[in-house]
C-alpha cells in the first residue's frame, strides 16, 4: 500500500513540477561536443542548467558541469605562474620558446588529460537561436606522466644521490628529459594567475526541434603540466599551453 502511494505522489509530483514558476523558467540538458585544431582535440560532455531572466526571458544564466578529455601532439608548454610571465600575459603570447627573464619550455611529443569542471553560463535566446559564452571555473584533472624535453638556459634542479646527498644539475644533456603530470587542481583565478586546466568557449545553438539543437563555437582552452623536478632558479615546475579550437555540438535539451 505504502508503495501504491508513493507512487501516485510521484505522478502527481511530476507535472506540478513541470508547471511551477521555476520549472516554467528552466533551461537545461546536455552537449555532446567536439572541440578540434590542428594537434589539438578536445571532446566534451557539459551538462547545463539555466534560469530565464525576466518576463520577457531573452537572457539566462545559470551553471555548468563539463567532463572533457584532451589530446594533443607536439606541444610546447611555458611557464605558467603569473609572477614570472607579466608583461607576457595575452593568449598566444608565448608562442615561441624563450630563454630570458625565467621563461621555460616543455616539449611534449603527446598529451592525455581528463578534467571535470564546475563553471557559469549566460546566454542570450532569440527563439530558435541562442547565443552565449561558457567558462570554468572550479574542477580536477588527471592523466599520465609523460616525458618531455625541459628548454631552459640557466634553470637548475636537486636530485638526490644513492648516497643520499643532494646534486644540482642543470636542464641540459640527458637532464633535459624530464617527467611531467598534468596539474591536479583547476582554478579560475583570471589571466596568468588561473591553474590546471580550464575552458571559456562562445556559442551559437540553432534548435531542430525541441529534444535536439546544433552547436557550433569556439574554445580557449588552457592546460597545465607540473615537473616532477622543480626548477631551484625560479623556483617553478608549473607549465602551460593555450589553444584555440572551433567547437561543435550536439544539445540534448531536458527543459527548453
Amino acid at each position: 500500500m505504502k508503495k501504491i502511494i508513493v507512487a501516485v505522489l510521484t505522478l502527481f509530483s511530476i507535472p506540478s513540477f513541470a508547471q511551477s514558476p521555476v520549472a516554467a523558467r528552466l533551461k537545461s540538458g546536455f552537449d555532446l561536443g567536439m572541440a578540434y585544431s590542428k594537434n589539438n582535440y578536445n571532446p566534451s560532455i557539459t551538462y547545463y542548467q539555466l534560469i530565464n531572466v525576466g518576463e520577457r526571458k531573452l537572457f539566462s544564466l545559470g551553471w555548468t558541469l563539463r567532463l572533457g578529455a584532451f589530446y594533443g601532439d607536439n606541444l610546447n608548454y611555458y611557464t605558467a605562474p603569473a609572477r614570472l610571465t607579466r608583461g607576457k600575459t595575452g593568449f598566444g603570447a608565448l608562442s615561441e620558446p624563450l630563454i630570458a627573464r625565467n621563461v621555460d619550455t616543455v616539449r611534449l611529443d603527446y598529451v592525455t588529460m581528463t578534467s571535470l569542471n564546475a563553471g557559469v553560463r549566460a546566454q542570450l535566446n532569440l527563439g530558435m537561436v541562442e547565443l552565449g559564452v561558457s567558462a570554468d571555473l572550479l574542477g580536477f584533472t588527471f592523466g599520465k606522466s609523460r616525458t618531455g624535453r625541459y628548454w631552459s638556459s640557466n634553470g637548475k634542479f636537486n636530485l638526490k644521490t644513492p648516497a643520499g646527498a643532494d646534486s644540482t644539475l642543470f636542464f641540459q644533456g640527458v637532464n633535459a628529459f624530464q617527467q611531467s603530470r598534468p596539474s591536479n587542481l583547476n582554478v579560475r583565478l583570471l589571466g596568468d594567475n588561473d591553474l590546471g586546466t580550464l575552458s571559456t568557449e562562445v556559442y551559437a545553438r540553432f534548435h531542430i526541434s525541441q529534444r535536439f539543437a546544433a552547436k557550433v563555437g569556439y574554445q580557449w582552452l588552457t592546460t597545465e603540466i607540473t615537473v616532477n623536478n622543480r626548477d631551484i632558479v625560479a623556483d617553478n615546475n608549473r607549465f602551460r599551453n593555450r589553444a584555440g579550437m572551433v567547437y561543435v555540438a550536439l544539445t540534448l535539451p531536458i527543459f527548453y
